[in-house]
């Protein structure tokens, strides 16, 4: 029988709340020193801190180069924390200045006997402060050193150092000092990390060559999902699944980031790739009050507007209490444009338009030429609203006891407008050119077509996420040896689509349209040398169409963790931890307008006059004619149409939950391994999960209701066999479960605009789906030298069972049991559908290796001794088993969605106490995005490799005023989606460059 864990931690929070503040102060200044037992070897005075920081939970800054070839004694006795201290910098002209929290290590004062007063020297520029370094454990609120007067926090390299497992960090200034215009953009930075992009900034990430689907993310401790959508279906259109949209947040928000590559039983199951941890700031983080405000106006070259952006942080401590909030607020404006195929299709329908050329006919015929299906250009347009607010109340009353309550609040609003100018229709052929590709099919890069058609798009959307999070956490050093630490808290990410208008007007067969890929391959033109694309004649109103969705996502967690120190060298940590997850949603639709008979006013009337249409030219390669959604709204009687009830889609309801009860144990060590600190970690994690699926198959309501347990073991070794080298190696097993998509009872069909030749596409969820299971193995090697210097190498595996592709079979609509109002326009209920849904494939493997460098290059002569780089590379394989590629009946070996083989980040940056500027480049290997069995269409999708270049620089106008400049996507980098292995053009875009000017207050 469970014990109830948020019983236990109501318990444990009135335990910590029953003495009144004045009791804790109190006790605080009576309760004397306690002391221990220590058994610490002779080792570098450096590794000697780090030992002490660890034992007895207290922060130590201090200048690094103070202790740079200083040795510690061996220390053995029962001392108190001070003495301990003392014991180790005995030997040295050092002392150890007490604080707050913690202590100050800094050069004894001596004192000289005065003779003759020496001349003084003033000089106008001063030598940058020295960086102090800060040890500190077990603080899960602390980031790095923004502002040296009053902030007293960890560098990322300590707190990769610190960890157990294999982590990644972002602190403070780290996080913001990078190009960025959302948080994805500021984790790109950390190896192993890719990540893609919407309209120019990042959204989702990659870790280690695992979709973000594999990746767990936590909010102050807490995991949490954020939701949001592109408006292209071929980046996935609205996000149906485990996936953290970090588009939805600023990276001001956060303070600290840390990413844990390996897994440990401690961790919450779920995130075989790792775990995104995100911190956002606390009062305590600060030794007395803070106040950081920073305005700043961008632009981009596509929309060449001025989009504002605005965050503050005000922090204030009151004795033992302390309060923060913190907002942040954008308006962006983006317009990324391109050329689109909709894929290629092989294709044998299509006539000569002159019978006597058999050649050509003969040609056609052969069903060996590949098409375009639609090229089209295209643009998406979004005015973009952002906002982000956190609030902190902390009470820490001394350094064993904290309670915080966090509050976090981010929506993200879109105001999309799309506009697409596709040929259709193109059956009769005057003439074309094909070329043969890599893998010899004949595609037909340039075509004459005869009495074809234009058929123009425009829609407007607006959707918003909206994130919401509240949590109170306390932290208790019960005894010397036994500490606590609960969590209580509740999060929500719901997304809305409360309007999406979609109107399609055509010049049915008015045309002659050429098609032409021969000047660039992935960016094709199509246009009429005899008909005007910007004149009404020849237009007429294809169909209007409204679409909605809403998804609802919540969790509820409650954590209770003990951690027992047995002895100077070893400890227990135990805990219980309590999820319950929820997701629903429903899409409504109203399609089939002005034909069908609930067109309010002049159905079937289908011309177009002046005051219905309107010129668009915000494509830079072609201006054209397309329908006014207001005004042809009007003209049907649908101004005011608004999606009820009753067109919610029944076969898009669904309702899933998930109950999870974990438990683990950790058994933690210290040794001495030929003279040098071995740390270890064993633990063995326990959950169990309830879920339940509902909603329709065949158009009945359904549900299913599943149990799954299972045990994660774990083990950690972190060995220091030199000064400053450490060896990790890591065992583990742990589990994902599959996407939210994947497991609901619903059924999707697709709206995309199709051909008559065209096939339609429906894809199912299965909630008979098992969790993906792994086997890991993490091994690294890490150098850490001089002030900021850290060299690593990291190599990983993992084995994952019960793989999840996606199958497909084509059945006829009319066998589905669905209604024929979901068809898309132009197909009935005889026509054939893809139906594909997810199934348990066989078990598949992933294997890579990380480089990590971070080296100030001090050693140069001035003024380059102020330059610094930041470099890491990331090399991953893995490929699993999919079924039925390309319709062919075969199974193939393909790479894991993703994926790509090779990544690197390098940045060269130049930092004074007055000026700094970094320049940065990412690179990301091409990847694909899917596997889709059945498609006749292509054997794969995916990206081509990209290469992003930034840059920012700041300067000082004194000590609390600070200008800065990013500019992002330097070179304005072509995205191309390529169809097949063939490596066809299917979508390539232009997102613009941005560039941002702003400045800072501190103080």
């Amino acid at each position: 029988m469970w014990l109830r864990p948020e019983l236990c931690l109501a318990f444990f929070l009135l335990l910590c709340c029953y003495q009144s503040p004045m009791a804790w102060a109190a006790a605080a200044q009576q309760k004397p020193e306690q002391h221990q037992f220590y058994n610490l070897p002779a080792q570098p005075l450096s590794a000697a801190l780090l030992q002490f920081a660890r034992k007895v939970n207290q922060p130590l800054v201090y200048d690094p180069a103070l202790l740079e070839g200083l040795s510690a004694p061996a220390v053995v006795g029962e001392f108190s924390a001070t003495e301990l201290l003392n014991q180790l910098l005995a030997q040295h002209p050092l002392e150890a200045i007490p604080r707050a929290k913690g202590w100050f290590i800094k050069t004894k004062a001596v004192a000289v006997k005065p003779e003759v007063a020496a001349p003084i020297v003033v000089t106008t520029t001063q030598a940058p402060a020295a960086p102090l370094e800060v040890i500190a454990v077990r603080s899960s609120s602390i980031g790095q050193q923004q502002d040296r007067a009053t902030t007293l926090l960890p560098s990322a390299k300590t707190l990769k150092r610190q960890a157990m497992v294999q982590q990644d960090s972002l602190v403070g200034e780290d996080i913001t000092h990078f190009p960025a215009l959302n948080l994805a953009n500021s984790l790109l930075r950390i190896p192993g990390i890719t990540i893609n992009r919407e309209w120019g900034e990042g959204r989702q990430i990659s870790l280690r060559g695992l979709s973000a689907d594999f990746t767990r993310v936590q909010v102050n401790g807490m995991e949490a999902l954020g939701t949001s959508s592109s408006p292209m279906d071929a980046r996935g259109a609205v996000s149906r699944t485990r996936a953290f949209d970090f588009n939805i947040f600023a990276s001001e928000l956060f303070n600290q980031i840390d990413v844990k590559k390996s897994f440990s039983a401690d961790q919450e199951e779920g995130g075989i790739a790792g775990t995104v941890d995100l911190h956002t700031a606390k009062p305590f983080d600060y030794d007395g009050a803070k106040t950081s405000i920073s305005a700043q106006l961008g632009s981009n070259s596509n929309t060449q507007s001025t989009d504002p952006r605005f965050s503050a942080l005000f922090s204030h401590l009151w004795s033992d209490f302390g309060a923060l909030v913190s907002v942040t607020h954008s308006i962006r404006s983006t317009n990324e444009y391109g050329s689109n195929t909709t894929r290629w299709r092989r294709e044998s329908g299509k006539q000569a338009t002159d019978n006597s050329t058999t050649e050509l006919q003969n040609l056609l015929d052969s069903g060996e030429l590949w098409f375009p299906r639609g090229q089209r250009f295209s643009v998406w347009e979004n005015e973009q609203n952002r906002l982000g607010v956190t609030g902190a109340l902390q009470y820490k009353p001394n350094q064993d006891f904290s309670l915080v309550l966090d509050w976090m609040h981010g929506t993200l609003e879109n105001q999309l407008s799309e506009h697409h100018m596709a040929v259709k229709d193109n059956n009769l052929v005057n003439s074309l050119i094909w070329r043969e590709s890599a893998t010899g099919d004949k595609e037909v890069v340039y075509a004459s077509y005869q009495n074809a058609s234009w058929r123009n798009e425009n829609r407007e959307d607006y959707n918003e996420s909206v994130f919401d999070q509240i949590s109170l956490a306390a932290d208790w050093a019960a005894t010397a040896d036994l500490s606590i630490k609960a969590m209580l808290g509740n999060s929500s990410s719901d997304y809305r689509q409360p309007r999406l208008l979609k109107l399609n007007i055509e010049a049915k067969h008015k045309a002659n349209i050429i098609t032409d890929f021969t000047q660039d391959a992935f960016y094709g033109r199509s246009y009429s040398p005899d008909f005007d694309v910007t004149a009404i004649e020849g237009y007429r109103v294809r169909d209007l169409f409204f679409q909605s969705n809403f998804i609802y996502s919540s969790f509820d967690n409650a954590k209770l963790n003990f951690d027992y120190r047995l002895s100077d060298s070893k400890a227990l940590l135990f805990g219980v931890h309590h999820k319950k997850f929820s997701n629903s949603g429903f899409e409504q639709e109203a399609s089939g307008f002005p034909l069908n008979s609930a067109t309010p006013a002049n159905q079937g009337i289908l011309n177009l006059t002046p005051e219905r249409v309107q010129l668009y030219s915000g494509h830079p390669g072609q201006s054209w004619l397309q329908g006014n959604i207001a005004a042809v709204q009007s003209f049907y009687g649908l101004s005011d149409f608004v999606l009820t009830e009753a067109d919610t889609i029944n076969s898009s309801v669904y309702d899933l939950k998930e109950q999870t009860n974990a438990v683990y144990l950790l058994y933690q060590s210290d040794y001495q391994l030929a003279g040098s600190p071995l740390r270890s970690s064993l633990g063995l994690r326990f959950f169990d999960t309830h879920m339940s699926s509902e909603g329709y198959a065949e158009m009945q309501p359904t549900g299913i209701k599943r149990r799954y347990s299972g045990y994660l073991p774990s083990l950690d070794l972190a060995y220091e066999f030199a000064e400053d080298l450490i060896w990790r190696t890591g065992l583990s097993k742990n589990m994902t479960r599959p996407a939210l998509s994947a497991m609901a009872f619903s059924v999707n069909v697709s709206q995309t605009s199709l051909g008559e030749n065209d096939i339609g596409q429906i894809s199912t969820g299965n909630p008979e789906l098992q969790p993906y299971g792994s086997d890991n193995f993490d091994m690294a090697l890490e150098w850490y030298f001089e002030q900021a210097g850290l060299a690593s190498v990291a190599v990983f595996y993992k084995n994952i069972d019960h793989f999840i592709v996606t199958k497909t079979q084509q059945r006829l609509y009319s066998e589905l049991g669905l209604p024929a109002s979901l068809l898309p326009a132009g197909k009935t209920v005889n026509d054939i559908f893809n139906i594909s849904s997810p199934q348990n494939s066989d078990s598949s493997s992933i294997r890579g290796f990380e480089l990590a460098l971070q080296r100030d290059l001090d050693f140069l002569p001035a003024p380059f001794d102020q330059l610094g780089v930041l470099a890491n590379y990331t090399w991953a394989d893995g490929t699993t088993l999919y079924p039925n590629v390309e319709n062919s009946g075969e199974d193939q070996r393909k790479a894991f969605p993703g994926l790509s083989k090779q990544s690197y980040n390098l940045t060269l940056y130049y930092e004074t106490q007055g000026w700094g500027a970094r320049i940065a480049t990412a690179y990301r290997d091409k990847y694909i995005t899917g596997v889709e069995s059945g498609s006749i269409d292509d054997d794969e999708r995916g990206y081509h490799a990209t290469t992003h270049l930034d840059f920012s620089a700041y300067y000082r106008l004194n000590q609390h005023i600070k200008l800065n400049l990013e500019a992002i996507n330097l070179t304005n980098v072509r995205d191309e989606l390529y169809s097949d292995s063939s490596n066809r053009a299917y979508n390539s875009t232009y997102s613009g460059r941005t560039y941002m000017f702003g400045v800072t207050a501190e103080f």
